[in-house]
């Protein structure tokens, strides 16, 4: 026949409570022992009371057990999240090469508007030489239907 299940919650009675404590205590420190033993593994075991009693087991130093804890929890924090110097490190440096950039897009914007500036005031000066060559030449063109006109008049014979 074997044991029958039981629902996981708070025992009300205190005696009861209590007797459960100690005999899950002295299993769960057994079975950490068992596990240090059998498998090599490096155990730390710290159990609390209700009544603030401290209750340990360690394979090794306990000490040396919780260092490596909080070695290996530090790790892992910095792993998922890294330290604020190198972030801060990373950031200055990325800051840096968006200014660097941003300079080299700036001079080159300058650059730009120099050559505009300077087409721009090509334009105007051959705009400038256009509007002096077509004038030259509808006066040239007047002067010379003028003359023409005053030429062919003097030998115009009207026939009658």
């Amino acid at each position: 026949m074997g044991r029958g299940k039981i629902v996981i919650r708070r025992i009300d009675n205190s005696t009861s409570r209590q007797v459960t404590f100690s005999k899950r205590r002295n299993g769960l420190l057994k079975k950490a022992k068992e596990l240090s033993i059998l498998c090599d593994a490096q155990v730390g075991l710290i159990i609390f009371s209700s009544t603030g009693k401290l209750y340990d087991y360690s394979s090794s130093s306990m000490k040396c057990v919780i260092e490596r804890y909080n070695k290996m929890k530090e790790e892992h924090n910095q792993l998922l999240n890294p330290a604020s110097e190198v972030k801060d490190q990373i950031l200055t440096d990325e800051i840096k090469e968006l200014n660097r950039k941003g300079n080299l897009i700036h001079q080159e914007n300058v650059e730009l508007y120099k050559k505009v500036d300077l087409l721009h005031k090509e334009n105007l000066e051959l705009q400038r030489k256009i509007t002096t060559a077509l004038a030259k030449s509808l006066k040239t063109r007047e002067r010379s239907s003028a003359e023409n006109q005053r030429t062919s008049s003097r030998y115009f014979v009207p026939i009658i």
